[in-house]
């Protein structure tokens, strides 16, 4: 069964993602769909995982609401963070093979993925211990949270390519009172664009992950219903 790697345009409502996710992994474990790979990019949104605390959020809902931040439970693993445009957003939606049946394994490969991306632009990044994501001694630029039912994969990696950093500002990202940086605020005019990263990091991800993906792309600049993006993506996977 081939694997693909579905571009989604222009930014997606977390809400409308989350259940899009929750009816792909549903299909991936059933074997109604191959293995994919989300890549899209968030509107302005506070995400807490399964360990996320309030304690981490600096603003009470309304101000958030105010600043034009959604507030969002999910189900992934991890802490608090922060997603929205300018930020690179991969979900595999990937059934691990035996050799591949490892939390800690999985981790060490999105990490991987993240770390050589960087590379790929100049920029050097590496893991830290006892923390995850992918770390720059400008702070860190990937933040890594990911859920597994029955060895199949959902949430994934957060990569920061050029959005406004003043959205971290109004949290305790991932709990810890560490800079967050990006690309941008790395390589400043000579930063590249989120399709360019997403096209390495799609290559990457193959690699890493031993999976040829199959580049499609979904444009969602006309607003689709969960029930519409689902089924139209479903149909995009079978071909």
């Amino acid at each position: 069964m081939s694997a693909y790697a579905v571009w989604i345009e222009s930014p997606v409502p977390y809400g409308l993602m989350s259940h899009v996710q929750d009816e792909l992994l549903e299909a991936r474990i059933n074997d109604a769909i191959p293995d994919t790979v989300l890549f899209l990019q968030h509107a302005p949104v506070v995400t807490l995982g399964r360990r996320g605390r309030d304690a981490c959020l600096k603003l009470n809902a309304a101000e958030y609401a105010a600043r034009g931040i959604e507030l969002h439970q999910a189900s992934r693993g991890g802490d608090v963070t922060y997603h929205g445009p300018g930020q690179l957003v991969m979900y595999p939606i990937i059934r691990l093979g035996e050799h591949e049946a490892d939390a800690h394994g999985y981790l060490f490969n999105l990490e991987e993925i993240a770390i050589r991306t960087a590379a790929e632009f100049g920029v050097e990044a590496y893991r830290r211990k006892g923390k995850s994501g992918a770390w720059t001694d400008a702070g860190k630029m990937a933040a890594i949270g990911f859920h597994l039912k029955r060895w199949v994969t959902s949430h994934g990696m957060s990569f920061n390519v050029n959005l406004p950093l003043s959205g971290f500002d109004t949290i305790v990202p991932c709990g810890l009172s560490e800079p967050v940086t990006s690309l941008q605020q790395i390589l400043a005019e000579a930063c590249p664009s989120v399709c360019n990263v997403r096209e390495v990091m799609t290559r990457l991800f193959s690699l890493v992950c031993g999976r040829p993906l199959s580049a499609q792309t979904l444009d969602l600049s006309n607003t689709m219903e969960t029930v519409t993006l689902c089924a139209t993506l479903q149909r995009m996977l079978h071909g």
